[in-house]
């Protein structure tokens, strides 16, 4: 597999978060994957380099975003599970080294009374457990803050994690070159996506850094907050969403509690649903440009997915609660409800009116434009 060049991370403000630790346990804990020889290995990162190569013209020809033709200002690694782990541990600390240098700044002296040192060892203990069991389940992901990050590539960096692509492919019985093609027309959406829009990258960490800073701001009060949640449960409709069930008698809650949002006041939500909003926008084109294909590009797609989704439905419980706890139902839902708004604009629209989301953070659509494309085209003109 290929590896990124290592730097120390950025050292944070205050030691709330051990990064090295994060990717060290991460890299600890994780399974190698399929068992594979040398060559074989060699020439699954051939192949899928080769393909990434060529999903961009795909990309090209479906999106119409002339960033496609050159992107050059990022990188394509094939990584195997402890690198993207160690990668992602790097990008973390990007996007939240600001708000705990601000929570430095704002709580000095309730940090130097805690034990941080000891707070940051659990802290990037925990965050490497998470990552060693995300790095099992991703296939590829596009980093636009490993731009960001010491000696990071320009335009960011798009990680696609051979040895889940390989495990997934097996499990499914498909076409190995077939599989890669598809997943990688996902994740080179991502990379365009981010080139078209050159300013996404900046907003996303502005707003990404306002939420955490508001959240880590009342870190005080986080005791009433979980008081406050508790009363609201104990109350008949608090009761009523967690005794609720689907209609079709499976035993399970018709929608998931969101205590986080309990725990929110209105402006955290404001931010929370515009970061929503853009995530399912951005997972929703990709997913629609992945669809998009047909046999003549990818001969086996129709079986491809087929089975796919059919495995979405077939997760075991201890899986479907880590997914659950780690917001990954929540990816799928925004990649359903972002695939719909992007499908809905591009019936109305076209393609060309529908790029237009891609000129300035004033054109992204809000969470309700989600739900409701007509109001995003009418609000543009469209």
């Amino acid at each position: 597999m290929e590896s990124y060049q290592r730097h120390p991370a950025p050292p944070p403000a205050a030691e709330l978060v051990n990064w090295d630790l994060a990717a060290g346990t991460a890299a600890t804990l994780v399974s190698a994957g399929p068992k594979m020889s040398g060559r074989e290995i060699r020439e699954a990162v051939a192949e899928l380099r080769f393909l990434a190569d060529e999903a961009v013209t795909h990309v090209h020809r479906i999106t119409g975003l002339e960033a496609a033709r050159d992107l050059r200002d990022s990188e394509v690694l094939i990584v195997d599970r402890a690198s993207w782990a160690k990668s992602n541990s790097r990008s973390f600390a990007v996007l939240m080294n600001p708000a705990i240098e601000n929570l430095a700044r704002t709580h000095a002296e309730e940090l130097k009374n805690a034990n941080t040192a000891i707070s940051g060892t659990v802290t990037g203990a925990q965050l490497g457990a998470v990552l060693a069991f995300l790095s099992s389940k991703v296939l590829g992901q596009y980093d636009p803050f490993s731009a960001k990050t010491p000696g990071g590539p320009a335009g960011g960096r798009l990680l696609l994690v051979a040895p889940n692509i390989i495990a997934l492919e097996r499990e499914l019985n498909v076409v190995p070159a077939d599989f890669r093609l598809w997943v990688c027309l996902h994740e080179q959406t991502h990379r365009v996506q981010f080139a078209a829009a050159p300013w996404l990258r900046e907003h996303m960490i502005e707003q990404i850094g306002l939420l955490t800073n508001g959240l880590m701001d009342k870190a005080q009060t986080v005791s009433e907050r979980l008081a406050q949640a508790a009363k609201s449960l104990a109350s008949p409709a608090g009761r009523e969403a967690l005794g609720s069930r689907n209609d079709d008698g499976g035993g399970t809650p018709k929608r998931p509690l969101d205590v986080m949002s309990l725990l929110q006041d209105p402006e955290d939500k404001e931010r929370m649903s515009h970061l929503t909003a853009v995530m399912s926008l951005l997972e929703g084109h990709a997913n629609v440009v992945m669809d998009a294909v047909d046999a003549s590009v990818v001969p086996s797609v129709k079986t491809i997915r087929q089975r796919f989704n059919a495995r979405g439905r077939s997760h075991g419980w201890l899986d479907r609660f880590f997914r659950q706890i780690l917001g990954m139902d929540a990816k799928m839902r925004q990649y359903k409800d972002g695939s719909k708004f992007v499908r809905a604009v591009v019936d109305s629209a076209g393609m060309q009116g529908f790029n237009r989301v891609w000129e300035g953070p004033e054109n992204l659509p809000t969470e309700a434009e989600i739900h409701n494309p007509s109001l995003w085209t009418t609000r543009m003109g469209l």
